[in-house]
């Protein structure tokens, strides 16, 4: 095994300076990117100046110049949002919690019915059952903690209220009519 080892190092070992210097670009950035209480401008000066000198020396990567430069572009295509996080208090770097709770729902979402993909009514009434779902994550959901889930019972009643209408208009206007009528009298 170590013979295995050796023999692999040795055939690689031209490409070992160039991850070296490539790594340390990445090492650096991400030292500046995780720097806690620092403002967003000035992880955007250090950052800058890291973006800037790596494509300058970017021929001292060897093979991997080109990755440097993606690399470079990329994470200046992200400049506008990605220091955010450190002006607002509280506002996490990333957002893979946020994603695993969206990856979670959709994985819930699609072993409850057997689908595939998503549910068609998750794009219709996708917001309600998403705030439905991290409530009762958070706890057990009664009627007197349940006021996340109040907006269903609005929206419920005018779709009701719409199929009541096309099914009987004359009927729904009438009765509309008499509540109207019944609470301009005085009582």
């Amino acid at each position: 095994m170590k013979g295995t080892i050796a023999k692999g190092l040795r055939a690689t070992a031209t490409l070992w300076p160039a991850i070296g210097v490539a790594f340390g670009w990445l090492h650096q950035a991400a030292h500046v990117l995780g720097v806690e209480g620092t403002s967003g401008a000035a992880i955007r000066k250090k950052l800058g100046g890291l973006l800037g000198a790596m494509p300058r020396h970017r021929r001292s990567a060897g093979t991997l110049k080109d990755a440097v430069s993606h690399f470079v572009k990329v994470t200046r295509s992200y400049g506008p949002g990605l220091f955010v996080c450190y002006d607002v208090a509280g506002l996490p770097g990333t957002n893979n919690d946020l994603e695993q709770l969206f990856g979670a729902h959709r994985y819930h979402e699609r072993r409850a019915s057997g689908r595939k993909g998503g549910s068609p009514g998750t794009v219709l009434r996708g917001s309600v059952r998403v705030v439905a779902a991290l409530a009762t994550r958070t706890g057990e959901v009664t009627a007197t903690n349940g006021s996340v889930l109040v907006p269903i019972g609005g929206r419920r009643r005018r779709r009701v209220e719409r199929r009541r209408f096309r099914r009987n208009p004359e009927e729904y206007l009438k009765a509309l009519e008499n509540k109207l009528i019944q609470s301009g009298l005085p009582s």
